[in-house]
């Protein structure tokens, strides 16, 4: 699986031109490395949506931790 989602990673970035953002609390590596396959069927307007989307889930997490005592 480590070696799959390391070469997912690859075609990602050289599809996109950015890294492959998700929001992976509570994922499984299987469940990562299928969400990454399948965004590399995307347009790359879709992809940009979708890590925009994905970045702000990140963000909003870290907020919480933040911000909770």
């Amino acid at each position: 699986t480590r070696a799959a989602m390391a070469e997912a990673n690859r075609a990602y970035e050289e599809k996109f031109g950015f890294l492959y953002l998700v929001c992976a609390t509570g994922k499984t590596a299987e469940e990562l490395l299928e969400n990454v396959r399948a965004r590399l069927a995307h347009g790359p307007d879709v992809e940009l949506a979708t890590a925009a989307d994905e970045l702000g889930k990140i963000t909003a997490l870290r907020m919480e931790k933040l911000l909770s005592p």
